[in-house]
């Protein structure tokens, strides 16, 4: 695999860090996840649901990575990090800015034995600056970063998107900087601390919507169902439910009058062109959704589509991880659990021809592999018991 032979410390929290790490199990990394021992990190008591005891919000972001319970405000729980970070070559972390140092386990501390280490800062805000130490909740940084404002419906409330985008993207934006700065280090033999923050990912996601705005253009609004510089490019009613279609430039917007039987609309006007179809985007979907009427979602997708004129189906969860397309590039994926048994999970989105990513290794069970990490950093069985009746480890023990 791609990143076979190198190991990641994972001390990610709820989501973005924990995604970042994951990202990296992924491809091949050997993820060890700390956390406390007795009851783990948060997302392990976030729900419902629950199967067989565990959450369904930390199987989403935790496999393939090993768990090792460590308390890190003990100096003895400290001096085992900084011992396994020695031999580890990325640390991921989300704690608030700060934290890390006060436990003697920040960058600049394990630098100096590992200086080839990459340390992955993730934040709400960032590390420095007037916000700094404030809590960056998900759906609170959608709000600060004008996201929530260009979501939903001029008039309507300010709405949300409908999964934790800014943790998932800062994620993501978290493990590309880490695969920038082992790249890196492969030309100068040293790490780096790599930063990224849920506020800077999804303003950086904001892309032309910001563009526009800081060159001259409006304040953007509420983008609804249609796309907000183009059209026709939206959802319309069909028969019986919608569909999403883009007809849009040259070349579409005739196929798609043609094929719907509006050939009037060519003439109109207020249609000529793109600019003229946005300006009157909410008028021409009335008219196309009433052609539409004559036929099914499931005709007009197969119709359109056939004309060349991009169309879809708006699915239900439900219907989209049972569509043949995704099924058949592997995105769902099932292993065995320790404790909740046979699982399903999402696949990897990305496909190497030569060095394949794959879910090697189910989310572990708290403590599940806290012995063989000790036993791999010189910390034989007799001390193992020590530090988990002093309750500095965790173990997990197998019911019979």
């Amino acid at each position: 695999m791609p990143l076979s032979g190198i190991r990641v410390i994972d001390l990610g929290r709820h989501l973005a860090g924990p995604t970042a790490a994951m990202w990296l199990g992924d491809l091949g990394a050997d993820v060890i996840k700390i956390e406390n021992p007795g009851k783990g990190e948060d997302a392990r008591s976030s729900g419902p649901p629950f199967f067989n005891g565990e959450s369904a919000f930390f199987l989403a972001a935790n496999r393939n990575k090993r768990s090792l319970a460590l308390d890190l405000k003990r100096p003895e729980g400290q001096a085992i990090f900084r011992k396994l970070a020695a031999t580890a070559d990325v640390v991921v972390e989300n704690f608030r800015p700060g934290v890390m140092e006060a436990l003697e386990i920040g960058y600049e501390t394990v630098a100096e034995t590992n200086p080839g280490i990459i340390y992955c800062s993730i934040s709400g805000f960032g590390k420095d600056g007037p916000y700094a130490s404030r809590p960056g909740l998900d759906q609170i940084i959608q709000g600060v970063s004008g996201l929530m404002s260009i979501t939903g419906f001029e008039g309507g409330e300010p709405t949300r998107v409908g999964i934790p985008i800014a943790d998932l993207l800062t994620g993501l934006f978290g493990a590309y900087g880490v695969l920038a700065a082992m790249q890196a280090r492969e030309r100068t033999g040293r790490g780096q601390r790599v930063e990224t923050s849920l506020l800077e990912s999804m303003v950086g996601a904001l892309a032309f919507q910001a563009t526009r705005y800081l060159n001259g253009g409006d304040v953007p609004p509420p983008a609804g169902n249609h796309h907000p510089i183009n059209a026709p490019y939206g959802v319309f009613r069909t028969k019986d439910g919608y569909v999403t279609i883009g007809g849009t430039g040259d070349k579409r917007w005739p196929l798609l009058c043609k094929t719907i039987g509006a050939p009037e609309l060519l003439e109109d006007e207020r249609f000529t062109t793109n600019g003229g179809r946005y300006a009157n985007r909410l008028e021409l979907a009335n008219l196309i959704s009433a052609k539409l009427q004559a036929k099914s979602s499931a005709d007009w997708e197969e119709i359109l589509n056939d004309a060349g004129v991009p169309c879809g189906p708006i699915l239900g969860v439900d219907e989209a991880l049972d569509h043949p397309q995704v099924r058949h590039r592997e995105m769902v994926v099932e292993i065995e659990h320790p404790t909740a048994g046979l699982l399903h999970l999402l696949g990897l989105p990305v496909k190497l021809s030569a060095t394949p990513g794959a879910v090697r290794e189910a989310p572990p069970v708290l403590g599940q592999h806290s012995v063989e990490i000790l036993d791999e950093i010189g910390i034989g069985a007799d001390e193992a018991r020590r530090l988990t009746e002093a309750g500095i480890v965790g173990v997990w023990e197998r019911s019979a």
